[in-house]
């Protein structure tokens, strides 16, 4: 007989080079522990596949495989998929093809968040502020899975770099699987995705990029939230300037637009990455209208401003 009486299972546990969490509360107390900890498996497991610093991950062997169409695993295709899709969705700005780009940028092992300088002082090093633009000519259109056939083809110059939409995609497959619960959070290092079947309003609060303070708390019950900034991965490169991982496609740089953190709602977590980025990439003046269903923008001078979720037809 039912209680009635959600129990909470939570695990926050290093993944994705930050940290995850997964949240499943229910009546059902022994089959809420055992999704948690599968959870947790298949994150792990995604982790070890996808990472670009590993030579043996899948996406590793992708990117060296000197075929243009190569067999790959059905999660391999499918965030192939999401990020030919991000970019599509971004006209460009969310670019999965600038591999190369990012090497010589700096970025071409595993850098610990918050080992750079501090944020303040990474606006106060950066180049004058320009919004982002796509590439003239980018690879990423010569990108495509197939289903049916299981393959991945790309020129064969062409790497990929699919960390950030892994992780929304891998927060919504979870998703799938949790649906069924009274309620449940999957936070892949800053890619969230909320539901349940109990509907219950979660506080989701986003910290500001320069210290502990919180700017701002939305409430849901059910989406994708995602937070991308400048903040937690930037460095010195081998000249001395300030660097960070979010690409400029034009020219191949870290992008300084004025737009320091993102936090973007959609209704899936893979689709609120892809904003996130975006709506930094675009700068202080065209950001706001990315976010579709509203979520917060941090500025580099600290100022934050919340932007409401527009009405449908406007």
């Amino acid at each position: 007989m039912s209680t009635g009486v959600s129990i909470e299972h939570r695990e926050t546990f290093a993944c994705f080079g930050s940290e995850c969490t997964v949240i499943v509360a229910d009546e059902r107390d022994a089959e809420a522990a055992r999704a948690v900890a599968l959870a947790r498996r298949r994150l792990l497991a995604w982790h070890r596949q996808f990472s670009r610093f590993e030579p043996d991950s899948e996406l590793s062997r992708l990117n060296a495989d000197p075929r243009p169409t190569v067999p790959v695993s059905a999660m391999m295709r499918r965030v192939v998929q999401a990020a030919i899709g991000a970019a599509q969705a971004t006209a460009g700005l969310v670019d999965p093809t600038l591999v190369a780009e990012i090497e010589q940028a700096g970025y071409g092992s595993h850098l610990e968040p918050g080992g750079g300088p501090p944020l303040s002082v990474a606006v106060a090093l950066a180049p004058p502020r320009q919004p982002a633009r796509p590439h003239a000519t980018p690879a990423w259109r010569d990108v495509s899975a197939d289903r049916r056939a299981g393959t991945v083809t790309r020129p064969t110059a062409v790497r990929l770099d699919l960390g950030g939409i892994a992780k929304g995609v891998f927060a919504d497959e979870l998703a799938a699987s949790l649906g069924g619960f009274g309620a449940f959070v999957v936070d892949c290092a800053g890619d969230l995705r909320l539901g349940g079947a109990s509907s219950v309003v979660r506080q989701v609060h986003v910290a500001s990029p320069f210290d502990d303070r919180t700017v701002h708390t939305l409430e849901l019950a059910a989406g994708g939230v995602a937070t991308s900034g400048i903040g937690r991965r930037s460095w010195l490169d081998a000249n001395g300037r300030v660097a960070h991982h979010l690409l400029d496609p034009r020219t191949g740089q870290p992008a300084f637009t004025g737009v320091v953190q993102a936090t973007a709602l959609a209704p899936t977590a893979a689709q609120a990455e892809a904003l996130s980025k975006a709506a930094i990439l675009s700068g202080p003046a065209a950001a706001e209208g990315i976010l579709l269903a509203g979520g917060v923008l941090v500025l580099e001078d600290g100022s934050h401003r919340v932007v409401l979720k527009r009405p449908s037809g406007v």
